[in-house]
């Protein structure tokens, strides 16, 4: 498997899906969800799984937090570094890896769905509402 950390700050690694979709108007738009405890903007993210491949990590990660289901890239797009405050206080920097998801459909029912919002929105607008300046840019392109 190729060393995804090539390029991109030491730290944690997370993997992550940017949901998106063609509207009528054949404008792309991208799927954000609220974060648990702050409730920002963010796309859906995740540790790594043991014995699976970084993008079927991110899928998965989807699938839990937005419930959404389609086809994965094999390779990331991008990446995006964050400080994130571990449960005992602990701060570190997480490096995310980022797989574009072509959203098929969103499911009825999925384990996250009490716990967080979602909501489509263009490029532009999600690119404006992530409070990451990196993952913005990565939404923009």
């Amino acid at each position: 498997m190729a060393n995804l950390k090539k390029g991109s700050p030491a730290g944690r690694v997370q993997y992550a899906a940017l949901p998106y979709r063609q509207s009528r108007a054949s404008r792309t738009e991208v799927l954000l969800v609220t974060s648990r405890e702050t409730g920002r903007w963010i796309i859906p993210k995740g540790w790594p799984i043991k014995r699976k491949a970084p993008h079927v990590a991110a899928a998965r990660e989807a699938r839990e937090e937005a419930g959404v289901v389609g086809r994965i890239s094999r390779r990331p797009i991008g990446w995006f570094s964050y400080k994130k405050r571990l449960k005992r206080g602990i701060i570190v920097v997480c490096t995310v890896h980022v797989f574009a998801l072509k959203v098929k459909r969103q499911k009825e029912h999925w384990p996250e769905k009490d716990q967080r919002e979602g909501q489509w929105m263009s490029r532009t607008k999600a690119a404006k509402s992530v409070g990451d300046p990196m993952l913005g840019n990565l939404i923009a392109r």
